[in-house]
This record gives C-alpha cells, sequence and structure tokens, in this order.
C-alpha cells in the first residue's frame, strides 16, 4: 500500500523541494584531526546497528492506543468536547495523536539524515565528514523506523507540521557551513531527544519503548558533536555573527514550542481552530511537556557559547532559563545506559527461554528413547 494511502490529510506536495545555497568543501589533510571527534567517529562506526534486528517487530501494538500514554496528557481531556466523545471516538483520539506525534518524529528523521548529508559536504573538516557520514546513515536507520511503526502497527501517518517544515527549510537554505549543526543537531535533534525521552519514561508498550530508547542512543552521540564542533567555531567568531545566530536560535525555539500544539488532531474531529489553539494554550499538561522539551536545548546552546541578552531573556519569557545550568552530559550517559540496560535485559530473558526450550527437548527425547 502506498504511503499516501495513509495520510490524514494529503500532503501538499509529493516531493518538497528546497533549494539550498552554499559551497561543498574539501579538503586534502588527511592526517591530522581533532581527537575528540574522530573518537566520536570510532564510537559512530562501532555502534551502528539493524533495526531489522534489533527491534522485535513481533510485538503486538493496539493501534488504538499504541503509544500507552494515559489519557491525561490528551489536549481534550476533561472538557467538553471529551465529554461528548463515545468510546470509539476516545480509541480513535488516541490513535490519531500517537500517529501525529511518531509522524512528526519520522518527517524530522527524514530532515536530520538531509541536514547530515549536507554536513558531510559543507563542513571544511574531514573529521566532521567522518562523523557526519555515520551519523546520515543513523538517521536513514531512524526515519526507516519509524515509518515502519507507523505503517504496520498504526497504519496512519499525518503530514509535516508548518513549523517544523519552517525551520528545515531554514535551516537548509542558509549557505553558511555551520547552520545544518545548529538547526538540526542543537535544535531539532535536542527538541526531539526530550521528546523521545518522555515517551520513553512513560509507555507501558514494550515495542515503542524500545524504539526509542535504541534512537535515543544514536541521537546522544548527534548532540554530543553539534555541541563539539559549534564550540570550537564559535569561539572564533565576532559579536555581530554570533548574535545572528542568536536570533536564529530565538526564532527555531519558538517554531518548534508551537508545533507541538497538534492542532490538526483536533480540527480532525471536528473542533473548530480557534478551540483547538485555545485548549492547547489551557492544557497544563502540554505545559509541562513543552517545558521539558526544552531540557535539551538550553544547556546546549548556552555550552556552545551563544548565551546573549536577547537569548537569555527569550528563554525567560518562555519560562525555561533555569534549564540552561542542567547537566547535558548526565542526560546523555543517562540515554547510552538505558538502551544497553534494555537490551541486556531483553536477551537475557531470550536466552532464559532458549535454555528452557532445549531442556524440555531433552526431557522429550530422553522420555521418547524410554518409550
Amino acid at each position: 500500500m502506498s504511503t499516501h494511502e495513509l495520510y490524514t490529510t494529503a500532503p501538499t506536495e509529493a516531493l518538497w523541494e528546497v533549494t539550498a545555497s552554499g559551497a561543498a568543501r574539501f579538503s586534502w589533510e588527511y592526517d591530522d584531526g581533532r581527537d575528540r571527534l574522530l573518537a566520536l567517529y570510532q564510537k559512530g562506526k562501532d555502534k551502528q546497528w539493524d533495526a531489522v534486528r534489533r527491534i522485535d517487530w513481533d510485538l503486538e501494538v493496539d493501534p488504538y492506543d499504541p503509544l500507552g500514554v494515559p489519557d491525561e496528557a490528551l489536549t481534550v481531556y476533561g472538557t467538553r468536547y471529551w465529554d461528548k466523545m463515545d468510546e470509539q471516538n476516545k480509541k480513535d483520539l488516541r490513535r490519531h495523536y500517537a500517529s501525529w506525534q511518531f509522524s512528526q518524529f519520522l518527517h524530522g528523521e527524514q530532515g536530520a539524515m538531509v541536514c547530515a548529508a549536507r554536513i558531510v559536504e559543507s563542513v571544511p573538516d574531514l573529521d566532521a565528514k567522518f562523523y557526519s557520514a555515520t551519523q546520515t546513515m543513523d538517521e536513514a536507520r531512524h526515519a526507516e523506523i519509524y515509518a515502519r511503526f507507523l505503517q504496520e502497527k498504526v497504519g496512519m501517518l499525518y503530514p509535516i507540521n508548518d513549523s517544523l517544515q519552517g525551520l528545515l527549510g531554514d535551516t537548509l537554505r542558509d549557505s553558511r557551513w555551520d547552520m545544518p549543526y545548529l538547526g538540526m543537531q542543537v535544535l531539532i535533534e535536542g527538541l526531539a531527544l526530550a521528546a523521545f525521552g518522555m515517551l520513553r519514561d512513560t509507555t507501558d508498550k514494550p515495542l515503542p519503548k524500545q524504539i526509542l530508547a535504541y534512537i535515543m542512543q544514536d541521537e546522544a552521540r548527534h548532540v554530543a558533536f553539534g555541541r563539539m564542533a559549534l564550540r570550537d567555531y564559535y569561539q572564533q567568531l565576532s559579536d555581530g555573527e554570533l548574535r545572528e545566530r542568536e536570533e536564529f536560535v530565538i526564532e527555531g525555539c519558538y517554531l518548534m514550542r508551537d508545533r507541538l500544539r497538534g492542532v490538526e488532531v483536533l480540527e480532525n474531529f471536528g473542533i473548530p481552530r480557534k478551540d483547538a489553539e485555545e485548549l492547547s494554550e489551557n492544557s497544563e499538561y502540554l505545559h509541562l511537556f513543552r517545558k521539558l522539551l526544552f531540557s535539551r536545548i538550553v544547556p546546549c546552546v548556552k555550552d556552545i557559547g551563544l548565551w546573549g541578552p536577547r537569548l537569555q531573556q527569550a528563554y525567560v519569557d518562555m519560562g525555561v532559563f533555569e534549564m540552561g545550568d542542567s547537566n547535558l552530559d548526565l542526560l546523555m550517559a543517562e540515554d547510552e545506559e538505558i538502551a544497553e540496560k534494555l537490551d541486556a535485559e531483553r536477551f537475557a530473558a531470550e536466552e532464559s527461554a532458549r535454555v528452557a526450550e532445549v531442556a524440555d527437548a531433552i526431557t522429550l527425547g530422553s522420555g521418547t528413547e524410554t518409550a
């Protein structure tokens, strides 16, 4: 079945073309490189994995409750619209919300793949090209995973959100080589990591938990890559050049914050857009969700040296300024540990099952021979 048959609303264009500018840069220095980036490149090679084999795709998923998120997390919960819904409407709503959220993850991962490939082309340093090549493969795997989950387990997709598309377009159209880093590695990847983490830690469904944990293990390396590369480069920029990057971050953060309302879902259930926007703005859960989503972005922005007065004030206005003191390294280490622990638990259980199966076969064989 064509993916286009699964969209709730047909995408406005079958193929989105972004006219990009900028130069492709070749480096003839093949020897020296930054040890930190080369070590990350080695880790990127070592940590490659196959989505077909590592993830247990045989796990059943209820398409009407694919993520196991409590109803209280739904924007419309407890309102007059919710009270009017019958049980089937509520099941459909859970499916639509899960589809919308994972669809944005999917489109973001395709954007990350394109941005990583753009970094390979445009970044001047060979060590950064090496690592970006491994990230391009990572992002392709992530898009593969989200697409398969939506197509096979949920059976529904949503088009890309306007705000996400806008930020991707701005990132790719900019001719400066550092902008794919800033737009993707810091803003989009940072926000995605926080969103993935909230779902990973709240879902009681084993398949999405596997998907989110394993993808986050990759994304932790990607954000580390962006921090290393940009921290080094931004130390060389003038105050005016830094202010230009800060303005891009401010606009991008507002775009990403506004992306998270899910108004499209409510409109598909007959709720007028104005009411849908008001419900979203008044949702206590969404307020908390939005705030936590910046837990990975704010400390990263501060770490790479973009921390001027206007940017700080924007984060004060968003209510996320205090997150600049978060320990980003600790968060990334926890992402690694959770994925490794999940692997250990899964494979230990599978090994125990195999041992028991062999023991049963031996017992059955012994009984047959005795008879």
